[in-house]
């Protein structure tokens, strides 16, 4: 196996340009003072957000790998279209079968923003609820995609999340939101459906990756909306 293969745009370059030009927006935004406050809501500095949007975009690109299914036929080198989104099956050389690999900017970023949010607003409760509620949903609208792996409509782990968070909270829903359409995305997609990748004919099934790293993108995006329009003040302590 050729670990560098592993290492691919999870969407096409046209998808993932208006990502970024999305991204380059809400910095330009954030540089104006007219998001700084959202992201404040969130936790985070200017600088932070930064880090956020350019880690998440740049870590796209980078998946770990984990675990090896047993070997078998691979699609290689196509595109792979679903609900209307063009996915990249990423061309490969001497692969062993399915590699299980953790998306660098669709899992693990999202994973420790989403427990610095926990700790920071102490929100293991409903954070634990609205993420419950986000994977069961996202588990049941989830589909295995030949040559992919595991994908969902782009826009519902974000309106599925923004109704979820705020029944539960609109003092909290930010932060909720981030949570539960990060994780939720994550165990609700991917982790619970690991056991139907190995028919799919995927090189790779990676956690937060190809099929759902648009989707948690977008709901971070879709957090600082909500915390630029929800502007009742954040009490200090809150369990």
């Amino acid at each position: 196996m050729h670990v560098s293969q592993a290492h691919y745009l999870p969407v096409t370059p046209l998808l993932f340009t208006f990502l970024v030009v999305i991204a380059a927006g809400l910095l330009i935004l954030i540089q104006l003072n007219v998001l700084r406050y959202a992201y404040m809501r969130l936790g985070l500095s200017s600088g932070g957000a930064f880090v956020l949007l350019i880690g998440s975009l740049a870590g796209s690109y980078f998946n770990i790998p984990v675990a090896a299914l047993p070997e078998q036929h691979v699609v290689s080198g196509e595109i792979v279209r679903f609900f209307g989104m063009d996915y990249v099956v990423p061309h490969v050389v001497q692969w062993p079968g399915t590699i299980i690999a953790v998306n660098v900017g669709g899992a693990v970023i999202p994973t420790l923003m989403s427990f610095y949010l926990l700790l920071r607003y102490e929100l293991w409760g409903r954070g634990i609820i609205a993420t419950a509620i986000v994977a069961a949903i996202i588990h049941a609208v989830a589909n295995p995609v030949p040559g992919l792996g595991i994908a969902v409509p782009v826009f519902a782990p974000a309106l599925i999340t923004a109704i979820a968070a705020f029944l539960l909270s609109r003092e909290y829903a930010p932060q909720l939101a981030y949570i539960a359409g990060s994780m939720g995305t994550l165990i609700g997609a991917d982790l619970t459906n690991l056991d139907k990748v190995a028919g799919l004919g995927a090189p790779i099934a990676s956690i937060g990756g190809a099929g759902t790293f648009d989707g948690i993108f977008l709901t971070g995006i879709l957090a600082v909306l909500m915390a630029s329009i929800t502007t009742r003040p954040l009490r200090t302590a809150s369990r």
